[in-house]
């Protein structure tokens, strides 16, 4: 299964995740929703957890759209 955590998916902005989770409460907090919503995901699709395809989809949409904003905030 591929790894979906901040650090792999952003191997650019290493360092500046590590300073901004301490730094910014926003970008903390998000990225904590990230992490749980992540995890979400990997836990069904590993089996672990079972839900219906509607309810799975949902947190892949959920994580794309935090991704999509850490990202912004990252890039800048």
């Amino acid at each position: 299964m591929e790894k979906h955590d901040l650090h792999h998916e952003f191997p650019e902005f290493d360092a500046k995740i590590a300073t901004l989770k301490v730094a910014d409460a926003h970008f903390k907090k998000l990225s904590e929703s990230y992490d749980e919503t992540n995890h979400a995901v990997h836990r069904i699709e590993s089996g672990a957890e079972h839900t219906t395809d509607d309810v799975l989809n949902e947190l892949r949409k959920k994580r794309l759209l935090l991704k999509d904003e850490l990202y912004a905030i990252l890039s800048q």
